[in-house]
């Protein structure tokens, strides 16, 4: 998917979220005709989600729908010749995917396997697949690489992405369909969804409030700033062109513990942290860090906003939206 072709008509699942708004405006810009299908759910206020469209308002064709629902995303398909489509919809998170599993489960595996379908019958070139770095699970080898063996996730929303990446697989085996999977380690920036962790540090202390730490701040993880992640998540797509199927790492290549995460915070916005300890939560990993070589080699990919500058980033923009609503 060349940005260099001629435009190609694109579908984004998940397009008002966090990373898919700035995925959509990217291809926007790149003169693609793009269609966001996302639902707009309640699983954070939606009104964040309608505000992460602002930009791109009157340029994109916006679908409120589920893609668990098969009728939705068969209108879809049916209403528009879609080149491609980058599935970014899902039901987010380790920790409420224990308290519902049947609902990630609807939604990751069910609706993922309603997109192949529809992009099998329909003749759909390529399909980019968000997955996670929760697959690896209690991985021991560090840094994580595509080629380590994955024997034990520990929540049912790591179990959903790596089905989604076997679904993926069986496609593009059976069907014809280029598929890349995305393994994406901890992607933060503007817009970040309001559960995460640098979005809640932020707003907290910039409100004057105390933050949760969960444990005793060793575990670690692997942030990736979001213009890091789009130029990956593109660069995938092209890549689909070469071969049929494909799983990437992206990552930031380095690995920021969550005390040194809330010193950070605290720099960037310069008030110290009210800290209220709490036990570790059951289905978050001790540490995430990516191999990149393989995204690096093959893609071209390459981090370039260290930590300390995308927290800088993001607190600046945080300042922003609070100045704008008052």
């Amino acid at each position: 998917m060349s940005t260099q072709n001629s435009p190609q008509k694109i579908l984004v699942t998940g397009g008002a979220g966090f990373i898919g708004s700035h995925l959509s405006e990217a291809l926007v810009a790149a003169g693609h005709d793009v269609v966001i299908l996302d639902d707009f759910n309640d699983y954070y206020d939606p009104a964040v989600k309608e505000n992460n469209l602002a930009g791109l308002r009157g340029k994109v064709e916006i679908v409120r729908g589920d893609i668990s629902d098969d009728a939705v995303v068969v209108d879809t398909f049916t209403r528009h010749q879609f080149d491609g489509v980058f599935h970014l919809a899902a039901r987010a998170g380790v920790r409420p995917s224990i308290a519902n599993p049947r609902l990630y489960f609807s939604t990751n595996m069910d609706g993922t396997l309603n997109l192949l379908e529809a992009c099998r019958h329909h003749g759909v070139k390529f399909f980019v697949f968000a997955s996670s770095s929760s697959v690896y699970g209690v991985n021991t080898k560090v840094p994580f690489a595509e080629t380590d063996l994955i024997e034990r996730t520990i929540s049912p929303y790591a179990a959903t992405k790596l089905a989604g990446e076997q679904m993926c697989s069986n496609y593009s085996h059976l069907f014809g369909l280029r598929c890349a999977c995305l393994r994406f380690f901890t992607v933060y920036g503007p817009r970040q969804r309001p559960d995460l962790a640098i979005s809640k540090f932020t707003s907290a202390l910039m409100a004057d409030r105390s933050i949760d730490r969960y444990g005793d701040g060793s575990t670690a993880r692997d942030y990736t700033y979001v213009d890091d992640i789009v130029r990956g998540i593109l660069a995938a797509a092209d890549y689909t062109e070469k071969s049929p199927f494909e799983i990437f790492n992206l990552g930031g290549a380095a690995t920021t513990t969550l005390n040194e995460l809330i010193g950070l915070v605290e720099s960037a916005v310069g008030k110290k942290a009210v800290i209220r300890d709490l036990p570790d939560q059951p289905g978050d990993v001790p540490k995430t860090y990516a191999d990149v070589t393989k995204a690096e080699t093959l893609l071209g990919y390459r981090p370039m906003t260290p930590i300390r500058e995308g927290i800088t980033k993001y607190a600046e923009w945080q300042r922003g939206m609070n100045a704008a609503q008052g």
